[in-house]
């Protein structure tokens, strides 16, 4: 009988200590998941304050005002303004192809015109 109260007694005592640990593992990881908790909520306010403060810095007047003041730019006026027409490469079947159709050659003596078909500013 005796023999039977000891291990009882062992069994009471490791799952008593069984319990204690788990407790304190249960503790520390509740005190970590708090922590954690407020670590992201701390986070997510300084990136809301960050967007915030992007937006700020992206308004179209301090925009203007940064590209006026430290980059030395102006508003373009038409008097200052270079427009730069494209035009396709011209190729030998082009001009054949605009030479033989129904418009005759312009005065001036050469042969045909060829005008951009797409893609460039008049």
């Amino acid at each position: 009988m005796t023999r039977i109260n000891l291990v009882l007694l062992l069994a009471v005592i490791a799952s008593a200590m069984y319990l204690v640990n788990v407790q304190y593992d249960s503790r520390r990881l509740f005190t970590e998941l708090d922590r954690v908790t407020a670590e992201s909520h701390k986070l997510e306010t300084e990136f809301e304050r960050l967007q915030v403060e992007k937006r700020a810095q992206a308004t179209p007047a301090r925009v203007e005002k940064i590209a006026r003041e430290k980059l030395q730019m102006r508003q373009a006026t038409p008097a200052i303004t270079t427009y730069v027409n494209y035009s396709a490469p011209v190729s030998l079947a082009n001009v054949q192809a605009a030479s033989s159709g129904p418009l005759a050659p312009p005065a001036g003596g050469t042969s045909a015109a060829v005008k951009p078909v797409a893609g460039g500013n008049p």
